[in-house]
């Protein structure tokens, strides 16, 4: 060998000759079953390659790789052994000349085969499957790098190359467990194909390039979808976070916007595949988030969005074609839920690792997409039409709570922006509890920044706050600017919340943690004052009783107020303040506890029976209280004045369920404001007793305006149509003969700069003259 070596070597013009004699000789050795001879020449031949680096290498590897195939193509296990170990070595030489002509084909189909090998012996297997993903990596170090040779990244390559990896790592499982001992594991890790598969995959992906990424997930997808492997998920999760971890940073967003096609793609797919595609999304969503996302933050959540409205027409009308006929797939309702879940978990778990500025985008995109009952956002009608309005209503407010957790933003007005409050607070009034419910919660894990929000997940009167451990700082400037601006909007909608009927334990906690962390972290002075107002509001509220409430909403009302004074008087450390809270809560423990929400918010109510006429020492006096505020520095007269909240367009708005009650509302409004009604009213005179008289007869007043509300709508909806026709038709020429008026006022042209004659009784008359036969002074210039 080492003659010939030498030879080789003085000699290279002989190299081609020498590798030819070698291939004959091991072609006729095999064919002879004379395998010693077969393992001398493989040796030789390898000696001779690791030795010889010379320009007219190029015809002895073609005569190599001939011999390689040959053995490649025997049955013997031993010999596809040896064929692999030599290419192995000869893949990683680096040659010094470039070769034009070679080609792999062959080589990547053989060891893909290799690798699915089914051998009856489990150890010759193993050595063969092993052998033939090491010649897959060898093939890849070949070609991967050198643009001169066969595209390795073409589809027909990696349509062999990458399933045949998966299937070696799917069979991790199966080969840990046959392992003989523990003690031997650290040797069988080095002979489990599972492993080397996986490090193979490694390094292919490691190796892609920007425009090659897709054609190696591409592979991964389709071997998912063959093998029913999305449903357990668990292997499924596990490749991907290879790839993610394998794949360039900067690359990832492809990653993602081939799980999103795909997800597409398998959009009529059953629930269990859709939520397995989901789940994968969700983990190489958050890896991807630690790099680069790139532009597909919202197109990422607009797919998750789309599907999660597709699921709920799946869920409503049962079946994804939208009518069930024969041979339709039958949908498992709870599946549908499952899948639903994994969405909104998977965008929680996304949003969870945007930075700010890309979270408050992602908040806003989301809110414009939940359907809201107002003038620009009909919704849609019927029974099936307002179940999937409530559907998609009660899912795309879950996502947003999922986004809005941890959401930590040191300017609220950045955080809850004006278009967004206002749509958010709009779903705040409707008769849906779930809904309100979900918005409360929303709020408050917007407005905690300090995670302040578990302290109150119980109603309770404390008699001391400091066990809680609060964490309170000082408002700033841009929460004081947010509180001027959104304040009265913020206090209208939760005593709004408050009346409603079906609210249940949960609302009341969720509305005792809003206002007490209002009272924590957006708080001023001019804030507590306007808190305490409007607690002291929901306590008349459910003393009067003018909604006809159930006996527990008044109960829970009446315990509401005492927990949030209690607490706002502890921290406001006015010792007057908390004297009298304390000494009213007292009353109510010996005589009154069902107002109290020790004995409300329990899994069974101690309720009272009777709420009329409750006594004055078990209530919390507004008189008593701006009495004792107003000696320390707060405003008595602001305290002084009872809350009364101004019902707005928006918040009726938010209670209208059909298309046609809104056009009713819209017909309303413009017939309130039209000529027909306005009557002129001669000034009065603005004195203390009519503001009194305003305020007293502020109920009547509301009263006769909802009255006034009932007749339009009921004439709308009863009235003959040629009735409404005139109605709508004298206002139409009314409205036309004003425009005329207007537009005569506007348009009639300018009088005549020489001035005006005389008519013929003496009075002067404008002379009116078109501008283009004007005359002007010679002096004016243009």
């Amino acid at each position: 060998m080492e003659k010939l070596t030498f030879y080789a070597l003085s000699a290279p013009e002989k190299l081609d000759r020498i590798g030819a004699y070698l291939s004959e000789r091991l072609i006729r050795d095999v064919g002879r079953h004379r395998y010693g001879y077969v393992c001398i020449a493989m040796e030789a031949l390898d000696q001779l390659l690791m030795a010889c680096h010379c320009q007219s290498i190029n015809l002895f590897v073609e005569s190599f790789l001939k011999m390689v195939a040959k053995l490649l193509e025997s049955e013997k296990p031993n010999l596809q052994i040896l064929g692999t170990n030599s290419f192995v070595k000869f893949a990683n030489i680096e040659e010094d000349t470039p070769s034009y002509h070679r080609s792999y084909d062959f080589f990547v189909s053989r060891f893909s085969e290799m690798c699915h090998s089914s051998h009856d012996d489990l150890e010759i297997k193993t050595k063969i499957r092993m052998s033939g993903i090491k010649g897959l990596q060898g093939v890849v170090r070949k070609t991967v790098n050198d643009e001169l040779q066969a595209n390795i990244w073409d589809p027909q390559h990696m349509d062999k190359i990458v399933p045949s990896l998966l299937f070696n790592l799917q069979h991790v499982e199966e080969a840990e467990s046959r392992s003989p001992s523990p003690l031997q594991a650290p040797e069988k890790e080095k002979e489990n194909p599972a492993e080397l598969a996986e490090r193979c995959l490694r390094e292919l992906l490691g190796r892609a390039a920007f425009g090659n990424i897709k054609n190696a997930i591409k592979p991964v997808l389709i071997h998912l979808d063959n093998h029913s492997l999305w449903e357990p998920k668990v292997f499924a999760i596990r490749c991907f976070k290879i790839i993610m971890y394998s794949i360039q940073p900067q690359h990832s967003h492809l990653v993602i916007q081939q799980l999103l096609s795909h997800l597409d793609a398998n959009s009529r797919s059953a629930a269990t595949v859709r939520a397995g595609i989901v789940e994968v999304l969700s983990e190489a969503a958050v890896i991807a988030a630690t790099g680069s996302v790139g532009p597909t933050v919202l197109e990422m959540f607009n797919t998750l969005l789309r599907q999660l409205r597709l699921s709920i027409d799946y869920a409503l009308t049962g079946s994804y074609d939208g009518a069930i006929s024969l041979g339709t797939k039958i949908i498992k309702e709870h599946e549908e839920r499952m899948f639903q879940e994994a969405v909104i978990k998977t965008i929680g778990s996304f949003a969870s690792t945007l930075p700010t500025y890309q979270r408050s985008e992602v908040i806003l995109f989301i809110m414009s997409k939940v359907p809201l009952p107002s003038l620009h956002h009909p919704m849609e009608t019927g029974r099936t039409g307002e179940n999937r309005n409530r559907l998609t209503q009660i899912m795309l407010l879950k996502s947003l709570l999922q986004v809005s957790i941890g959401f930590q933003c040191n300017n609220m007005m950045s955080a809850l922006p004006s278009n967004f409050l206002d749509r958010l607070l709009s779903t705040a009034l409707m008769d849906d509890a779930e809904i309100r419910l979900f918005v409360l919660e929303i709020l408050i894990s917007f407005i905690d920044r300090h995670g302040n929000r578990h302290k109150f997940s119980s109603i309770s009167t404390l008699s001391d706050i400091s066990v809680l451990k609060l964490k309170v700082d000082k408002c700033s400037r841009q929460d004081t600017v947010f509180m001027k601006k959104h304040s009265q909007q913020l206090y209208r909608h939760i005593y709004l919340s408050c009346k409603e009927e079906t609210n249940i334990q949960k609302h009341y906690e969720a509305l005792y943690g809003l206002l007490a962390l209002i009272s924590i972290e957006l708080a001023n002075e001019e804030v507590v004052v306007d808190l305490i107002r409007l607690v002291l509001a929901v306590q008349d509220l459910a003393q009067a009783n003018e909604e006809n409430l159930p006996v527990y909403n008044r109960c829970a009302l009446y315990a509401l107020g005492a927990a949030y004074l209690n607490l706002i008087s502890q921290l406001t450390t006015v010792p007057a303040f908390c004297q009298h809270i304390h000494e009213v809560i007292e009353t109510r423990k010996k005589e009154a506890p069902y107002m109290l929400p020790e004995d409300v918010f329990v899994e069974r109510p101690r309720l009272s029976q009777n709420l009329d006429g409750v006594a004055t020492e078990f209530l919390f006096r507004q008189s008593k209280i701006s009495e004792v505020l107003g000696g320390s520095g707060y405003n008595s007269d602001r305290l002084c004045l009872p809350y009364i909240p101004q019902l707005t367009d928006e918040d009726r708005l938010s209670k209208r369920k059909s298309i046609g009650e809104t056009i009713s509302l819209q017909v309303e409004v413009e017939s309130r404001n039209s000529p027909e009604k306005e009557e002129r009213v001669p000034a009065e005179e603005i004195t203390y007793e009519t503001l009194k008289k305003a305020i007293v007869d502020s109920v009547a007043v509301e009263e006769q305006e909802r009255e006034r509300r009932r007749q339009v709508v009921e004439k709308f909806q009863k009235a003959p149509f040629e009735e409404i026709a005139a109605h709508c038709g004298a206002r139409a020429s009314l409205l036309q003969s004003k425009l005329n008026q207007i537009f005569e006022i506007t348009i009639r042209p300018p009088p005549s700069p020489s001035g005006t004659i005389t008519a013929a009784y003496g009075q002067p008359q404008n002379h009116s003259i078109p501008v283009y036969e004007m005359k002007f002074p010679d002096l004016c210039v243009y």
